[in-house]
């Protein structure tokens, strides 16, 4: 069945503004170290304000796997909201600049800022993300372009998004409309405490509404309440057709309707490990898209992951694709 898009993502459309610092840094402006928190208004405005020789960037977890995809050179739209000020603006000329499309306008008015993260990464790598979620965080029903989900042979959630009731309701709605149309839907569990927070939401649509669903061993854990694992997953597979489980370092393990596959990590010293599950989820799902099996597709999530985490940045800057031929992945 022929689409417009190859996957569609709805998701907070962020801006990541980054930057290099020290610990020593960190400790004088009270950010905790490797972890994201969620800031309010006027101290994102802090924060902003420290920041020497700031970078700017679209961001937002499957925004950045989106762009992932497009580079690999599949067709993408991403549903998100934003305000109708200067980075509201700039992320839409950017993602569009970008190859995704972004269908849904800035809108102006009384609403909150845009959203934007202020993401400080140390000389080890590890990233410290401060995010104040402003407007993307009220994405609703009302926001999800039909026409876009409808034409998606894939549908890529991001459960952040969960944590309030008209996400969730956007996210059945746009389910409901792309598998109508004959379309795939997963989703990304993001959070191991958001999950806490919604773990009924989650395992209702895990079960009844995802064709496919990604998250790493802690979210895995979290969802049905254990600490071991291989019970989690067991779980999951009994009531979902394809999960994913990835592992910090260990193997990533994949489960297609009983049949299970454990893909290899090659240790890499991340320069900046902003994006690693971004860009996993980018080479997992072109796999996907372009119907390769699942090994395949399991090692270029892989591959997309360790690009990634060798230079600054939650995107791409080397060719994947040229990557993933050189892996034989691409015959």
């Amino acid at each position: 069945m022929s689409k417009r898009y190859s996957v569609v993502g709805i998701g907070n459309a962020i801006v990541d503004v980054l930057t290099r610092s020290d610990d020593s840094f960190l400790d004088h402006m009270g950010i905790e170290k490797g972890i994201m928190q969620l800031v309010e208004r006027e101290r994102a405005e802090q924060l902003y304000g420290a920041m020497d020789e700031r970078t700017q960037a679209p961001g937002g977890s499957v925004a950045n796997t989106l762009a992932g995809i497009g580079k690999l050179g599949l067709a993408t739209a991403f549903i998100g909201r934003v305000h109708d000020d200067a980075l509201g603006r700039f992320y839409a000329d950017a993602m569009a600049r970008g190859g995704t499309d972004f269908p849904n306008p800035p809108i102006s008015g009384g609403e909150l800022p845009s959203s934007r993260s202020m993401i400080f990464v140390s000389p080890d790598g590890e990233r410290s993300m401060n995010t104040y979620l402003g407007i993307s965080a009220e994405l609703g029903p009302e926001d999800v372009d039909e026409d876009s989900a409808a034409e998606a042979q894939i549908l890529f959630l991001e459960g952040y998004l969960y944590d309030k009731d008209k996400g969730k309701a956007a996210f059945e709605r746009a389910s409901a409309v792309c598998r109508e149309a004959g379309g795939r839907a997963g989703i990304s569990l993001s959070d191991p405490f958001c999950v806490d927070r919604h773990r009924a939401d989650f395992k209702r649509m895990v079960e009844h509404q995802m064709d496919f669903v990604i998250g790493n061993s802690h979210e895995w854990c979290a969802l049905y309440e254990t600490e071991d694992l291989e019970a989690a997953l067991a779980q999951a597979s009994a009531q979902c057709p394809l999960v994913v489980c990835t592992r910090s370092g260990d193997p990533v393990v994949l489960i297609k309707d009983g049949h299970r596959v454990e893909v290899p990590v090659t240790p890499v010293t991340p320069v900046d490990a902003t994006g690693a599950g971004d860009q996993f989820a980018a080479g997992f799902l072109f796999g996907l898209a372009t119907e390769r099996d699942l090994e395949t597709c399991g090692r270029m999530g892989v591959l997309s992951a360790a690009e990634v985490i060798q230079h600054f940045g939650a995107r791409p800057e080397t060719d994947v694709g040229a990557v993933f031929a050189n892996a034989g992945l691409m015959g």
